[in-house]
């Protein structure tokens, strides 16, 4: 299946159905009178997050969605029935923004979430509802409200704890199939992630959902390389895993060119908690490690752990780590949400 995580389409609500006009015929019954039902109410356009998507792919190849328009009335006030929505089942993360693709419409969170975008037109009058004392018989009816329509962006930003960041071949596609039963592309010679994967990662008794994110280079907030187009699958995550290739020469130019990109590109990720990695230690000597673990804990002003994602040296410890501050940070999410329900329930009133 291919990875599709940003498409523009076109959304309508369904039209209000026209009221009818009617009058009642009946045996024995003279003067009937009017009895034109109104007409039905449009169909919404609904999103709703559901489990086991990963990707907008279904929205490829089809961009126009258009709910059913409301029935019409009928004689002996009967109403007309009531349009079908249109339903876009979408997956969990994805946003809803409107054509300027800056404004958030609608955020999908939650498995099994709904959000009505745009609500169906009101079906119109039939002439049984112009009947009043003085006009007897009308013949005048409604058509119906027009539905709603808007273009509208779909942008899927992954729900992972941990998202993987690195230049290019830094081994971030190694460490997730090596932690993982994800089976990212692997090969002995220099290329990049082209998309990003996911991988459900186990430390100990406890799981939690890795990112790996295609790799930057310098100047990708200027759109160089891949750009920072994916970074928004990591704005969500709780902690990032910076994975540093150790046989490269000078690992603290390597860190500072993805740290200036987050910086760039803003979102929050250069506030994130991160944990430093040197990565592919298989591949040095005892001296080598010291001395380049030290060269970037002096860049990164925080401890540098050491690993081999290849070799499986050091991984459960990282894994461990990454655990640590995943926990930490969901408890700080419980207490933020007590916190807030216990204002909201114990408001003060204001004088």
């Amino acid at each position: 299946m291919k990875f599709l995580d940003q498409c523009k389409i076109f959304l309508k609500s369904g039209d209000g159905g026209p009221g009818a006009v009617a009058f009642r015929r009946e045996k024995f019954i003279p003067n009937g009178g009017p009895d034109g039902g109104n007409g039905g109410r449009g169909g919404d356009v609904v999103i709703e997050a559901v489990d086991g998507l990963n990707t907008l792919i279904d929205y490829r190849y089809q961009q126009h969605f258009k709910a059913k328009r409301g029935g019409h009335g009928m004689g002996a006030s009967r109403s007309g029935g009531r349009g079908e929505d249109a339903v876009l089942r979408v997956p969990v993360g994805t946003q809803v923004l409107d054509e300027d693709q800056e404004t958030v419409i609608a955020d999908m969170t939650e498995v099994g979430q709904r959000i009505v975008l745009l609500k169906g037109g009101d079906g119109g009058y039939g002439n049984e509802h112009f009947k009043t004392s003085t006009n007897r018989a009308p013949r005048n009816f409604g058509p119906g409200w027009p539905g709603e329509e808007r273009w509208v962006w779909l942008r899927l930003k992954l729900i992972a704890d941990a998202g993987l960041l690195g230049l290019p071949n830094a081994g971030k596609s190694t460490f997730l199939a090596a932690v993982s039963r994800a089976r990212p592309k692997i090969a002995d010679y220099p290329f990049t992630t082209l998309v990003p994967n996911l991988g459900v990662v186990k430390a100990g008794d406890e799981e939690f959902v890795i990112a790996d994110i295609p790799g930057l280079i310098e100047g990708a907030h200027e759109g160089h390389g891949l750009g920072t187009r994916f970074l928004g699958h990591v704005e969500r995550t709780r902690v990032l895993l910076h994975l540093v290739d150790g046989t490269q020469e000078d690992v603290q130019l390597a860190y500072r060119t993805i740290r200036r990109e987050l910086r760039m590109y803003g979102g929050g990720l250069a506030d994130k908690h991160e944990v430093v990695v040197l990565n592919k230690v298989d591949a040095l000597s005892e001296e080598e490690i010291e001395f380049k673990r030290t060269k970037l804990r002096r860049s990164a002003k925080k401890p540098v752990l050491v690993m081999s994602g290849a070799a499986g040296q050091g991984v459960q410890e990282v894994l461990y780590v990454l655990l640590k501050h995943i926990k930490e940070s969901r408890a700080q999410d419980d207490e933020a949400a007590v916190d807030a329900a216990y204002k909201a329930r114990y408001r003060p009133i204001e004088e």
